[in-house]
């Protein structure tokens, strides 16, 4: 078998069609859900408050939610360009936006599909195989976790808001981000694993010890503090737009309440195992929200509002790139087996 054999994806077999419809009515399944709870609050409240909230906002601030959602997008997008350069692959930075921002397509997906479409990606205009981008995709999600646990405690700490039951979640962001970028804890974790389950998967385990040997590349310190830099002034810039839309609302319950409110929200919607957090997201905000004393016609439109900006409007912007981006590396694709 040639290297360009081993490299290439694994061509779908009779089940994945039936797989995708799954994955797709899980999704439809999940929205139709959480539409239904948030349309019920409204309805409960009642629908002229909960619209005259709505009418409280206008195409200037909705753009200005957008906006510092973007800046999130791009520096998270910057960081995935910084880990990528320093795994050594071979990509400039216009390639590696065009992967990161088309991955967001698929952002409601189960498994993370999206993070698989940018390896497959990357893999077809630069021949690297899925296993030698694994730590590129653990890196990125270690950093999300350890940006957003920095930033939920400094919230926490500057809000005085009572959200004790968040820190736990703080120890359990640092503890994930910490456990997949040490590579000796990460073969260690795979040699559990693989006595744990028999070896019954030995394939599996044994890429996961390949993937921790190329961790020490993102070792470099000045390299993990630029990547965290980047990591807090993003997800910040999407608390601090939860915050102006508060007080848009008449609700200005603080900066610090907002960014813990939204980063404990995101986190838990997370944790849930929902696609995109679905449900525990919007959840866990309004729940949060009441307990600041904020009542349901607002803090169901300020959830709803938030969730558009943020979620929704990155699987737009991923919409738009993905046709792009399976284009130019299905033409690279072609290129490299030319050459």
């Amino acid at each position: 078998m040639t290297d360009a054999q081993k490299n290439s994806p694994r061509v779908p077999n009779a089940a994945a069609k039936p797989r995708r419809w799954r994955d797709l009515g899980l999704m439809i399944g999940l929205m139709v859900l959480v539409l239904a709870g948030l349309v019920g609050l409204a309805a409960a409240t009642g629908w002229q408050e909960t619209l005259s909230a709505f009418r409280a906002l206008g195409w200037t601030e909705v753009l200005i939610l957008l906006a510092l959602s973007l800046v999130n997008y791009v520096c998270r997008g910057l960081r995935w360009h910084v880990f990528s350069l320093r795994l050594g692959l071979p990509v400039n930075l216009l390639q590696t936006l065009r992967h990161f921002l088309g991955g967001f397509a698929m952002s409601v997906t189960p498994g993370r599909v999206g993070e698989l479409v940018r390896m497959r990606w990357i893999q077809r205009e630069t021949g690297w195989s899925f296993d030698r981008t694994a730590p590129l995709v653990l890196m990125d999600r270690a950093a999300d976790l350890a940006a957003m646990a920095v930033l939920l405690a400094f919230a926490l700490g500057l809000s005085m808001s009572g959200m004790t039951g968040g820190i736990p979640v703080v120890l359990m962001a640092i503890a994930a981000s910490i456990a997949v970028t040490r590579p000796s804890l990460l073969r260690a974790l795979a040699d559990i694993g693989h006595r744990l389950t028999q070896r019954a998967f030995p394939r599996i385990f044994v890429r996961i010890r390949r993937a921790s040997r190329s961790l020490a590349a993102f070792s470099n310190p000045l390299v993990l503090a630029g990547a965290g830099v980047l990591g807090v002034i993003g997800w910040f810039a999407e608390g601090y737009a939860f915050h102006i839309l508060l007080g848009w609302l008449g609700f200005d319950i603080g900066l610090w309440r907002a960014v813990a409110i939204f980063i404990f929200s995101t986190l838990a919607g997370g944790l849930t195992g929902a696609p995109g957090g679905l449900g525990g997201a919007e959840a866990a905000m309004i729940a949060l929200l009441s307990l600041e004393g904020v009542p349901p016609e607002v803090s169901v439109p300020a959830t709803l509002v938030i969730r558009f900006t943020t979620l929704w409007f990155a699987i737009l912007i991923g919409l738009a790139v993905f046709p792009l981006a399976e284009k130019l590396s299905q033409k690279a694709k072609h290129a490299l087996e030319k050459g």
